[in-house]
């Protein structure tokens, strides 16, 4: 689906996938053994002029590709091919490329740079995302709406509550990407077991180097087979997507028909049907959920990945593979679906006001009982309480009319305070005061 020209750019992104095409790819292999040189270079490891010759010389444009995918599928690692190619296009230079290094240092040093990029490109997307969650939950603090627990009609509440939860899931997020970077964004550079001790003493004096070289960190140890910070952020993924994935399956549900609070935005012949005119699926919300179950298995994958053996994994480093590239472009694809559905989403406030009526005041049953309580106990209110709302299904009454007839209830209520009370506005809690507290906070980091 995210190589398909038919496909890719609804579930990726396309900034996000050409971070990991393979002209990219190879492309970040040689920024980092270019870097190496240039680092061991300053440190009289390298001569000068051969790391010179190697910055200004190698070229993965120039590449034979069909020699190099040839090469790659027979030894199963592509920088022992890259490093013969570019050493083949600086001569003499070309000896002292790749020194002292492993496959795993390239490999894992450039998909760090490849991560730090996509990371980039995601962090706007998020942004973008946080800020037409702001600005929904500012505008609808006071729309009142059916709060719903159990698919079933619990206590009025506020649209603007309702995002503004979604919110605080997403500034959350934000947090989390800011500790994790320091512990994802490391060189990889220890030699062949991780030792160095191809460099003897210099190892670690060339790691650093190359790590300044590369704007990265650096490790406090080898972390070829000590895999938690990517699995971290591959959990990271995990979270935004089911976090999207809620958003998604609370705007669908409140698409039905026969609720019909919100729509996805109007754009002629999205979520037609081939077959029904009058359908307007909601595409968006769909596509973010797809890729939330994608990501939600690569982050179980990575999770199973760091189960490696020794000092060089067989197999769950290959596994990576799959999931790290997919799970940066479906991330990033399902957040680019969220800012198109949340910057155009159609806000019924109108069928929001009429479906709190649509329990004729049973959505309010617990503020009758809770103003009855003080007078005859939280208990025997809610017993008279859940009567009179057997009542009201019975009868097709309005919870009011019931009340207004027992004599249990008139003797503490009187018809104004019932009135008031059975009136789904009034029963919004603190919702909107809670939307003020979280924006309010935003504003103060």
């Amino acid at each position: 689906m995210l190589t398909s020209s038919l496909f890719k750019d609804a579930f990726g992104s396309e900034d996000v996938r050409l971070i990991f095409e393979d002209a990219e790819l190879v492309a970040q292999y040689t920024r980092v053994e270019v870097a190496l040189a240039q680092a061991q270079a300053k440190l009289g490891i390298v001569p000068q002029k051969a790391a010179d010759t190697i910055a200004a010389t190698v070229d993965p444009r120039r590449m034979d590709m069909q020699k190099f995918k040839a090469d790659t599928e027979n030894v199963g690692y592509p920088i022992l091919p890259l490093v013969e190619q570019l050493s083949a296009q600086c001569g003499e230079a070309g000896g002292y490329l790749h020194w002292g290094a492993t496959t795993q240092d390239i490999m894992d040093t450039a998909l760090i740079l490849q991560l730090r990029a996509a990371l980039e490109l995601i962090e706007t997307k998020l942004s973008r995302t946080r800020e037409l969650l702001a600005k929904l939950a500012a505008e609808h603090r006071d729309t009142a709406m059916a709060g719903r627990t159990h698919l079933q009609h619990a206590l009025p509440v506020t649209f603007g509550y309702k995002v503004a939860v979604w919110l605080s899931m997403f500034d959350r997020h934000q947090a989390r990407l800011d500790a994790l970077r320091p512990r994802l964004l490391q060189v990889s550079f220890s030699g062949a077991a991780g030792t160095l001790a191809s460099l003897q003493d210099q190892g670690l004096e060339v790691q650093r180097a190359l790590a300044e070289e590369l704007s990265l960190g650096v490790p406090d140890i080898t972390w070829h087979t000590a895999r938690d910070s990517l699995a971290e952020v591959l959990q990271w993924f995990g979270l935004v997507t089911a976090s999207l994935g809620k958003v998604a399956q609370d705007v669908m549900l409140l698409m039905t028909d026969e609720i019909g609070e919100v729509m996805e935005p109007f754009v002629p012949g999205r979520g037609a049907s081939s077959t029904m005119p009058q359908k307007r699926n909601p595409i968006s919300c769909e596509i973010i959920c797809a890729n939330a179950k994608v990501v939600r298995q690569h982050a179980a994958l990575m999770l199973d990945a760091m189960v490696q053996d020794f000092e060089r994994a067989t197999g769950p480093w290959q596994a990576e593979w799959f999931a790290i590239p997919e799970s940066c472009q479906l991330t990033a694809g399902a957040l680019e679906q969220a800012v198109f559905m949340l910057s155009g989403l159609e806000v019924r406030a109108d069928r929001m006001q009429a479906n709190l009526g649509i329990s004729r005041g049973l959505i309010v049953a617990e503020a009758v009982m809770m103003a009855m309580a003080p007078h005859c106990g939280r208990q025997h209110a809610h017993e008279i309480v859940y009567e009179a709302c057997r009542a009201v299904h019975a009868s097709g009454e309005t919870l009011a009319e019931v009340l207004l007839a027992d004599e249990r209830i008139t003797q503490y209520l009187d018809e104004e305070r019932i009135r008031r009370l059975t009136d789904p506005a009034n029963y919004v809690g603190q919702a909107p005061e809670m939307v003020t507290r979280l924006l309010a906070a935003r504003v103060a980091q």
